[in-house]
């Protein structure tokens, strides 16, 4: 069983940056690959980006290319999303996800745990 929190949400200027942190409980992180999600006002979920269980090897959905980076510190059982250059369509809460699969994926059917969520608010 993996425990997921999420921390570094909030309101934001657009063209400013956040950066969420997703801390996990328990001593298989690595063992795990890690995404981050969204649902959006209108309550539809969309993939946002994937990291591999190394860390070498990303994965984003073409809206956040260029702008968001997930990376992960797995001695501190932690992956991020830093996101820059925030629009109003960025709006959102965001969740993480830990699959138990070998390779990253977009399908959230696929993710096994899931974090709580953390609002971000992008005002234009």
């Amino acid at each position: 069983q993996v425990q997921l929190v999420e921390s570094g949400g909030g309101l934001v200027q657009a063209g400013g940056s956040l950066r969420l942190s997703c801390t996990a409980s328990g001593r298989t992180f690595s063992s795990y690959v890690m995404g981050w999600f969204r649902q959006t006002p209108g309550k539809e979920w969309e993939f946002v980006a994937a990291i591999s269980r190394s860390g070498r090897t990303t994965y984003y959905t073409d809206s956040v290319k260029g702008r968001f980076t997930i990376s992960r510190d797995n001695a501190k059982n932690t992956v991020y999303l830093q996101m820059n250059s925030l629009k109003p369509e960025d709006t959102a809460v965001y969740y993480c996800a830990a699959s138990r699969g070998l390779t990253m994926t977009s399908k959230k059917d696929e993710y096994n745990y899931w974090g709580q969520g953390t609002q971000v608010t992008v005002s234009s």
